[in-house]
């Protein structure tokens, strides 16, 4: 079953919306298999295995100190070192825990409460940055402008130990990858998705209206941070940089305030990466379509996350006939829904009708979206007859 192509010029003909030998199969998250291996060189060798278009991720092995963030992965996250930090519990008969979280600053002090239910993953501690934080939060860190300032110093810049790290421990990685020919990429970026983890949600979309000077603000705070640490991906040297934008599309923000409050700090990191000789790519998995012209002049390679179930507005004709060679799309086929508790039939249905419409005239890399995390016998099944709908129809 393999092509004349390596892996990596497979899937760059395919970012570079080409038509490679035959359409690239990589999973954009596949938990499940990590889970089984005892360490991420492990990992990529089990999916070329498989037969999939394995990628290396940069930093190749995630820092103890992402405990501030499970999901935010590239580099750590570190404070002012002239912050201090006190964590506390509260209980209360007939309640659920309350945590309580105090970052002392040369600005001020912020705090953060958070109600523990039993879905919380993080013991007694309350990380900066989690998606949990959303519904869970009593009390957000961020209160109004005036905390704005008090932030800057939990966004410090990566330490020189730190990137000094990040590069020895790339050396061996980007060995790796270029023994195997394989795509090296690196992040994951954030932008102002950033600010509902600290701020809320909804009081994020309402201010943007209210208050839109305070939310640029926040915004450019995040961004700076952001940019600092992307650099060092950008310097180590990575195939595609990659930004995480699950809570930046159009069902949260519409286009007019997608173009104020985020496209800046997106155009302006997508010339970081390609003045590095990078690929720019762009996770949103729902929300997209109303979006297209404006992802389209934020000059993204990729749109990661394309996803018929999770966005129910999605038309692969529409999204195809917009990017027309332009933005490469990554995804197709749902995760959860399809491949892990679907029926063979849909599962290979699914498949041919995201290559029927998304192929031709290249620019289409398959996957499930986001993740494989199940790891039943019957999702293991499942991805089996996933894999053999993609190789059955995978043909340029």
């Amino acid at each position: 079953m393999k092509g004349n192509a390596s892996s990596r010029e497979r899937l760059m003909t395919a970012i570079e919306c080409q038509e490679p030998d035959y359409v690239p199969l990589c999973f954009m998250i596949f938990s499940a298999l990590r889970r089984k291996c005892k360490d991420q060189y492990e990992f990529i060798q089990k999916q070329m295995e498989m037969g999939l278009d394995a990628v290396v991720e940069l930093p190749i092995v995630p820092p103890v100190t992402q405990f501030e963030h499970t999901d935010l992965r590239g580099m750590p996250i570190r404070f002012d070192q002239r912050v201090q930090i006190r964590e506390w519990r509260e209980d209360k008969p007939g309640e659920n825990p309350s945590l309580y979280k105090e970052y002392k600053t040369p600005s001020g002090i912020l705090r953060a409460v958070v109600k523990k239910a039993d879905d919380w993953l993080q013991g007694d501690h309350i990380p900066l940055f989690d998606d949990y934080l959303i519904p869970r939060s009593k009390e957000f860190l961020i209160k109004s402008k005036d905390d704005l300032k008090s932030l800057s110093y939990l966004l410090t810049a990566p330490s020189l130990s730190d990137i000094a790290e990040f590069k020895e421990t790339s050396k061996e990685a980007k060995n790796f990858a270029n023994k195997h020919d394989l795509l090296v990429t690196g992040g994951w970026g954030v932008g102002l998705e950033a600010a509902s983890w600290i701020y809320g949600m909804e009081s994020l979309m309402l201010a943007a209206i209210y208050d839109p000077g305070f939310v640029e603000e926040m915004s450019q705070i995040i961004a700076k941070w952001n940019q600092e640490r992307m650099q060092v991906f950008l310097d180590t040297g990575v195939d595609l940089f990659i930004r995480r934008g699950w809570y930046e599309g159009a069902d949260f923000w519409p286009p007019d305030l997608f173009r104020r409050f985020i496209l800046p700090s997106l155009k302006f990191e997508v010339n970081m990466a390609h003045e590095a000789g990078a690929k720019f790519g762009y996770i949103m998995t729902t929300g997209s379509v109303p979006l297209l012209n404006i992802l389209l002049e934020s000059g993204i390679d990729i749109l990661i996350g394309v996803d018929p179930v999770q966005d129910r507005s999605m038309d692969f004709k529409e999204i195809k006939r917009k990017f027309n060679g332009k933005v490469c799309i990554w995804g197709g086929v749902n995760g959860f829904v399809t491949v892990e508790m679907g029926t063979k039939d849909e599962i290979e249905s699914s498949v041919k009708t995201a290559i029927d419409i998304l192929v031709p005239q290249g620019g289409f890399i398959l996957s499930p979206v986001d993740n494989i995390r199940d790891t039943s016998e019957k999702t293991w099944e499942n991805v089996q007859v996933f894999i053999e709908a993609w190789k059955n129809c995978k043909e340029v």
